[in-house]
């Protein structure tokens, strides 16, 4: 059975036949007036159907741009079995960067600076594979000053005392 029959559970008619069954065929202008309404009343269903899913995909669609200079985030959760950058399935980053943006490739395509243990990697990523960077102060930690001994130990002084308990038995 016709696609078209299995999916709407009736036999598909072509132009040429679109009168009803049973009724005689018209022939001449008559038969390509009834074409011309069928292709219209078509025309128009599928303008309301593409209508109805376009509303559908715009309620979660963004519009996302980034500027050559912008600091973004790769995703590279896909890619499990291809590289594991560094830690393997579950533990493995979902966004590895930050990159720069160097250029705006097409209208949803850029191309980032990527380190070169990365060369293996097409530099050219599309608009859903990246994520802003916003930088924060409070996510730079800085480096503490240890002073090593000569057989390369050190004293380890406690910072703060967060919590207290004595327990009676």
């Amino acid at each position: 059975m016709a696609p078209f029959e299995a999916f709407y559970g009736q036999k598909c008619r072509t132009p040429t036949c679109w009168s009803e069954l049973g009724e005689n065929k018209v022939l001449g202008p008559q038969m390509i007036q009834d074409t011309e309404k069928q292709v219209k009343i078509i025309h128009d269903r599928l303008k309301q159907a593409f209508d109805r899913q376009k509303a559908y995909v715009d309620t979660k669609r963004r519009d996302i741009r980034y500027e050559v200079g912008d600091k973004v985030f790769l995703k590279v959760s896909p890619w499990k079995k291809v590289l594991r950058f560094g830690k393997k399935w579950k533990l493995s980053p979902r966004y590895i960067g930050p990159f720069e943006v160097i250029e705006k490739v097409g209208s949803v395509a850029y191309r980032l600076t990527l380190p070169p243990e990365f060369d293996k990697i097409h530099n050219v990523f599309h608009v859903s594979m990246l994520r802003k960077y916003r930088s924060d102060p409070s996510h730079v930690l800085e480096p503490e000053d240890v002073e090593l001994n000569l057989d390369l130990t050190y004293e380890e002084e406690p910072v703060m005392i967060l919590d207290r308990e004595v327990k009676r038995l």
